[in-house]
């Protein structure tokens, strides 16, 4: 069974799991198919919000029918995708979008950090979040504002296109974690600053006291640990020819 198609029954199943909100992982055990073959079929035709059974099969059918009678052609799009197939870059995009689901990331916010991570130049314009995505642009600009503040990206001006782009940068999670640590901090001080409202020898002020202890800890452990690896890690500039090395 994992080598063949998928029917139109297995594409209902998948779409009933996604509108039960399982991960592409609980839906294949559902369908009993591999998870990368669900994620493929979900991601090719409109994504977890966009996913209708009976219109991918038809497309499927399709796509069989045409690769009987035509060559194949390359995907137009393929080369923003450094050349890459379309089907493997939206796959790996599915996972880390799931991945990220999972910590917390609300699922639009997620598709959009997944999508600026798996795309070569690490930028993208509204529209090519809109067009890439398949949803609205009111969607994009609420989950680029979420991430925003999240400091996980940043906007900057495409001079040739007269737009902004979506910046993720290659210090991303390091900036992600000191924006974590700093509101680990506010809310460290917080509890400490009520505990000694409460009296810090009452269960409640000590509890606090205890928070307030613990958080900041572990903010100040965690911020020493990212700087030293950002230190280790962080790319460094060629080095600049010795002049005076240098023969005639």
């Amino acid at each position: 069974m994992p080598g063949e198609r998928l029917s139109q029954q297995d594409r209902r199943l998948i779409a009933a799991g996604l509108r039960d909100g399982l991960t592409y992982a609980a839906i294949a055990r559902r369908v009993g198919r591999p998870t990368s073959t669900i994620t493929r079929e979900v991601m090719r035709n409109g994504g977890p919000g966009g996913y209708r059974a009976d219109q991918a099969h038809r497309a499927s059918t399709r796509q069989v029918r045409q690769r009987r009678t035509s060559p194949l052609t390359p995907s137009p799009r393929r080369a923003d995708l450094g050349g890459r197939d379309p089907r493997v870059v939206n796959g790996v995009a599915a996972l880390s979008t799931d991945l990220f689901v999972q910590t917390g990331v609300p699922r639009m916010m997620a598709r959009v950090l997944a999508t600026l991570l798996t795309t070569d130049s690490g930028s993208l314009t509204s529209a090519d979040l809109v067009r890439r995505l398949r949803v609205s642009p009111a969607s994009v600009s609420k989950a680029v504002g979420y991430l925003e503040n999240r400091e996980l990206i940043r906007r900057e001006r495409d001079p040739h296109r007269r737009a902004e782009r979506y910046v993720v940068d290659e210090d991303v999670w390091f900036q992600a974690i000191m924006a974590s640590a700093r509101i680990d901090s506010q809310i460290a001080a917080a509890c400490g600053q009520n505990a000694r409202k409460l009296g810090v020898t009452t269960p409640a002020g000590a509890r606090l006291e205890n928070m307030s202890q613990f958080l900041q800890r572990v903010s100040d452990d965690l911020t020493r640990s990212a700087q030293h690896w950002r230190q280790v890690y962080a790319p460094r500039p060629p080095a600049e020819p010795d002049d005076d090395s240098t023969t005639t």
